[in-house]
């Protein structure tokens, strides 16, 4: 059946944001002489929202409930200072968008980021194009893989989950996906390898954007 929506994940899938999102945590790291991590250690820290980012990033024998939530809060404040300096549209992301806004498919953004950098990212580099909704993670509000923020995007524009593909770089996009009974694609470019895609349930992988047009034909 043809598709009529897209939920987009945001980091690694819209946006570029692996080198602000590993300078601000490794900023926190070395000012509470902690060792800092390599750019590519930071794919796999990502994904599951912020507390969970700095957990992973602290020494395991650092990871008591006071020392995450003081990293944390140093992470979220240095990040709100750095947050674009190095973050950019993957190639093809704008190209994509445009085609998908000439055809009228309803187009919203779900992340497991902060709402508000959630917010303020989408303001800022894809201000172009209108999104039906944009959430990202909330207090007392459950994050991805749990399907309810993706369950609310298809009540929000009133259309079935079935209407809409799933946009995604991680096991986590795939199975929210799967849970809310949309269609999990699978983006390529992103932070995670096609291994974990494909093993996740991704029903199509993607290795450019503007790939997600046959998946509409």
């Amino acid at each position: 059946m043809p598709f009529k929506a897209v939920i987009f994940d945001l980091d690694g899938t819209l946006l570029d944001t692996l080198e602000d999102i590993a300078g601000a945590t490794n900023r926190v790291l070395k000012e509470k002489s902690f060792p800092a991590h390599k750019l590519d250690a930071y794919r796999y820290f990502v994904g599951d929202g912020s507390k969970m980012l700095i957990t992973r990033a602290l020494p395991e024998d650092k990871r008591n409930e006071d020392t995450v939530l003081t990293c944390f809060k140093m992470l979220i404040k240095d990040y709100g200072q750095n947050w674009k300096i190095n973050t950019k549209p993957y190639e093809g992301i704008t190209e994509m968008l445009d085609v998908l806004k000439a055809r009228g498919l309803k187009m919203s953004v779900l992340s497991n980021k902060p709402h508000e950098f959630t917010k303020r990212c989408v303001t800022e580099f894809l201000s172009n194009w209108s999104f039906d909704v944009v959430l990202g993670q909330r207090d007392k509000f459950p994050r991805k893989p749990d399907p309810a923020g993706a369950i609310k995007i298809a009540r929000q524009i009133d259309m079935l989950p079935s209407d809409f593909l799933f946009l995604g770089d991680t096991a986590i996009d795939m199975k929210t996906a799967i849970a809310a009974g949309m269609f999990p694609v699978g983006a390529l470019w992103g932070f995670r390898p096609l291994k974990e895609l494909q093993e996740s349930g991704a029903g199509a992988l993607i290795k450019k954007p503007i790939e997600i047009l046959n998946l509409l034909d």
